[in-house]
């Protein structure tokens, strides 16, 4: 293991995360609020990054090295990016801070608020401005604007990426770093742009692009985007969720003008498929319940696009829905958005895999002597891969079923520990029952939110890094 590297990479990117405090240390300043919690943060951050970037270290980075680091930046993040909310007075706990922060790098959007819209501006801000950093990788972040961290920062990305294959735009990793990140910060800007133009006041479109862009949802009014009563605003913000949970190399295609390869990805196929599938039961469902089609069409829109991006926000509350409407929801927050994309869940490709998997296992009952390859995009995907696939598949059911165990020892009904556990290991944000989107999580235990905290990490990072980080293995010298 090559810890001098690995601390050196940790202290890169603590730098990045000091400088990404001075935004909301402005923010406060400019509404005449305690910027104290700000500047502590930032100073104890900042010290502490530089004191290991200055490690020297020999430039060879591995895979287990890799994941691990990636693990521990995250995780050390989160415990240092919990500061200013603790500090503020405004949280009543370390815990609910951490749960607070996790929630906002992993683009959860859980929160044990009870109400937002008293919160000092600049906490506000820093609360939206985590999870867009978090919306494109904390890592992705660093090699596009710190490149010079040492090692193969392939793996990093690697390690970070959602989806089973991982793959550059451009040879050079730091510049597909940047690429991404300007196809990030455009649909960022159009989106605060919109918004404005549709009514709603700057600082709140601009933490709602925040939000929107990361899939994370985190809003700085208790009702959601439903508080501003804008139909344009809900349309808009229904339009930006599902665009950012597409893969963003498909938006490289179509910049570079490859528009016929770009149309040819099966994820995005079966992932229009899935929306307008869902969008049309639920609507279906939904129909009798409500005075007008138009308002019907809307709200089911909104909803579908919010869970199966894994956005969190909300405009009606769908806990009341019929049962049919809340299936399909939960069957999306296990979905999630495609590879590639700032959106949580299992992922459209990798049920797309095991879908063909099973298709090819069900053929070979037949036809025992018959060779098919599983293909995605025209390509063979090989058997390490599919293999990879499904043992993500058992570990995602495993630790959900870990997960809720531990939830239910707070004596909570089924409904709410099984999708409390779910929405945060697939980063979904509001679940059903007691935490649905008119709710929140504050009144899990210590314990629960620490486990419900851990899972946001396991399910960002797509499980491996977090599982290596913490695996004895990992550590042994040989």
């Amino acid at each position: 293991m090559n810890y001098k590297l690995m601390l050196r990479t940790l202290g890169r990117t603590l730098q990045l995360e000091a400088l990404c405090l001075l935004p909301p240390l402005v923010t406060a300043l400019l509404y005449h609020e305690d910027p104290k919690p700000f500047v502590w943060t930032i100073v104890l951050v900042a010290l502490l990054g530089t004191a290991l970037s200055h490690l020297k270290a020999k430039p060879e980075f591995y895979s287990r090295e890799g994941y691990a680091v990636v693990g521990l930046i995250w995780l050390t993040l989160s415990l240092f990016g919990a500061l200013p909310f603790f500090f503020s007075g405004y949280f009543p706990s370390y815990i609910d801070s951490f749960f607070e922060v996790v929630s906002g790098f992993t683009t959860t959007g859980c929160s044990i608020l009870t109400a937002v819209e008293g919160l000092p501006r600049g906490i506000l801000f820093w609360r939206s401005f985590s999870s867009w950093i978090g919306g494109m990788g904390v890592l992705i972040f660093t090699l596009a604007f710190l490149p010079k961290v040492g090692g193969r920062t392939q793996v990093l990305v690697q390690a970070e990426a959602t989806g089973p294959v991982s793959s550059k735009l451009v040879p050079k990793t730091s510049l597909s770093s940047r690429i991404l990140y300007t196809i990030y910060i455009a649909f960022t800007g159009a989106e605060t742009l919109a918004l404005c133009l549709a009514g709603m006041p700057f600082y709140d479109a601009l933490l709602t692009s925040f939000a929107t862009a990361c899939t994370g949802g985190f809003s700085v009014r208790n009702a959601s985007i439903a508080a501003y009563g804008l139909p344009a605003c809900e349309i808009i913000v229904t339009v930006f969720m599902l665009l950012c949970s597409v893969n963003f190399a498909v938006y490289f295609l179509l910049l570079t003008r490859r528009l016929k390869q770009a149309l040819q990805s099966d994820e995005l196929r079966f992932f229009l498929c899935a929306v307008l599938g869902a969008v049309a039961l639920i609507f279906w469902n939904l129909l009798p319940a409500y005075e007008a089609a138009g308002h019907t069409m809307r709200d089911t829109w909104f909803q579908v696009a919010s869970v199966v991006s894994t956005s969190g926000f909300s405009t009606a509350d769908f806990a009341q829905w019929p049962v049919l409407s809340q299936l399909v929801l939960i069957g999306l927050m296990f979905l999630g958005g495609c590879a590639g994309s700032t959106a949580g869940g299992i992922k459209c490709s990798r049920i797309l895999l095991m879908l063909r998997c099973a298709g090819r296992s069900l053929s070979r009952l037949s036809h025992p002597r018959a060779t098919k390859v599983v293909k995605l995009d025209g390509k063979a995907v090989d058997e390490d891969t599919l293999n990879t696939v499904f043992v993500f598949f058992c570990l995602f059911f495993l630790l959900l079923g870990g997960g809720c165990l531990l939830v239910c020892l707070d004596g909570f009904d089924l409904t709410t520990s099984f999708t409390a556990a779910l929405t945060c290991l697939s980063n979904v944000g509001p679940g059903l029952g007691a935490v649905g989107p008119m709710e929140n999580f504050a009144a899990f235990s210590p314990l629960s939110k620490v486990v419900l905290s851990l899972a946001m990490l396991i399910g960002r990072l797509e499980i491996f890094p977090m599982l290596i980080l913490f695996s004895p293995a990992t550590w042994r010298r040989h």
